[in-house]
C-alpha cells in the first residue's frame, strides 16, 4: 500500500513537471494580450521580496485561455479562481489539478459575498495579486474588495468605449447579463475609485487597467486621460482589435455635451440600469440617490 502511494505522487509529480514543461513553451504567454507579461515585470519591480505570492482570480474563466494568473501558478503560487459558470468551471478545476495550494471556487461573485469568500480561503489582506473580469458588476465588486483589503496588484477589464472624462457604470444587478457595448465601468469611474482608496492606475493595456497602491507606485501613476490615450486610443492597431465597436467612433469627434448626449442616447435602450455622468460630484450625487451597493 505504502509502495502504491508513494508510486501515484510519483507520477504525479511527473506529470506536473511535464505539463508545465509543455506550457512554458507558450511564446506569448496565457493573456488575451500582454496583461500576464505586464503584470511580471510589475510583480518583479514593485512588490516587495517577502510578498505573500497569492493571486485570486475573479472570473477565472477556465483557468489557462486569457488568463492573467495562470502563469503565476505555474511557479508555485497559490491561490483561488471563482467562476460562476458550469462548463468553465470544470475546465478551471481540471487546470488547478496540478496545483496543491490554488483552490477552484463556483460561486458568482457579488459586493455581497466577495469579502466573506476571501476570508474563507484566508486571504491575507494584502495579498499579491488580484485579476477581475466578470463583464458587469466589476466596479461594485471591486469597491466592495477594497473596503476590507489592499491588494498589491490589480488588473481589472473597464469598458473601453467610453473615454474620460465621462463616468460610466452598471447599476449592480445581481442577475446581470453581457449585451453589446452594455457592461463594465469607464476609466473616468475607476480613476475615481482609485483617488478614493489611495491607488493609482500605472497603465492601461487596451481595456485592462493595471493598479497599485500609492505607497507601492514610487511616484508613477497617470491620470484617466493619459492612461486612455496611451494604451487605447492612440494604439495604432486598436481599430483592427476592436472592430465591434466602430458604432461609438462618433464620441471621439464630438465636445464634451455633444459626446454625452450621444452616449445617453446610444444607452437609452438599457433605461435605468446604469449611471452617466461628466463630472465626478454630479456622478456622486447620482450613486448617493441610488445608493443600494454605494
Amino acid at each position: 500500500m505504502k509502495f502504491t502511494k508513494a508510486a501515484q505522487q510519483r507520477y504525479r509529480e511527473l506529470d506536473f513537471k511535464l505539463n508545465r514543461a509543455r506550457l512554458s513553451w507558450r511564446r506569448n504567454g496565457f493573456s488575451n494580450e500582454n496583461e500576464d507579461q505586464i503584470l511580471a515585470s510589475y510583480i518583479a519591480e514593485l512588490l516587495p521580496p517577502d510578498h505573500d505570492r497569492t493571486a485570486v482570480d475573479i472570473g477565472a474563466g477556465d483557468g489557462r485561455r486569457w488568463s492573467n494568473t495562470y502563469a503565476l501558478f505555474l511557479n508555485g503560487w497559490q491561490g483561488v479562481g471563482i467562476e460562476f459558470d458550469s462548463r468553465k468551471f470544470v475546465s478551471l478545476a481540471h487546470a488547478y489539478k496540478y496545483f496543491d495550494k490554488v483552490f477552484a471556487c463556483r460561486n458568482r461573485a457579488t459586493p455581497d459575498n466577495i469579502v466573506p469568500l476571501f476570508k474563507s480561503y484566508e486571504i491575507d489582506k494584502n495579498f499579491s495579486v488580484l485579476s477581475l473580469d466578470i463583464d458587469g458588476n466589476d466596479y461594485w465588486v471591486l469597491r466592495a474588495i477594497l473596503s476590507e483589503f489592499r491588494p498589491r496588484l490589480i488588473v481589472t477589464e473597464i469598458n473601453e468605449k467610453i473615454p474620460p472624462p465621462f463616468r460610466f457604470v452598471v447599476k449592480y444587478n445581481p442577475n446581470f447579463q453581457l449585451r453589446h457595448h452594455f457592461f463594465g465601468y469607464s476609466i473616468s469611474m475607476l480613476a475615481d475609485l482609485c483617488e478614493e482608496f489611495g491607488y493609482v492606475i500605472l497603465e492601461l493595456e487596451y481595456n485592462n487597467a493595471f493598479l497599485a497602491p500609492g505607497e507601492l507606485a514610487r511616484g508613477r501613476g497617470l491620470d484617466a486621460k493619459t492612461a486612455y490615450a496611451r494604451g487605447y486610443f492612440d494604439r495604432p492597431d486598436r481599430k483592427e482589435k476592436f472592430s465591434l465597436n466602430f458604432d461609438m467612433e462618433a464620441v471621439y469627434s464630438l465636445g464634451d455635451e455633444e459626446a454625452f448626449e450621444f452616449l445617453k442616447n446610444f444607452y437609452a435602450k438599457f433605461p435605468g440600469e446604469f449611471h452617466l455622468e461628466l463630472s465626478r460630484e454630479s456622478m456622486a450625487e447620482s450613486l448617493g440617490a441610488d445608493s443600494t451597493h454605494e
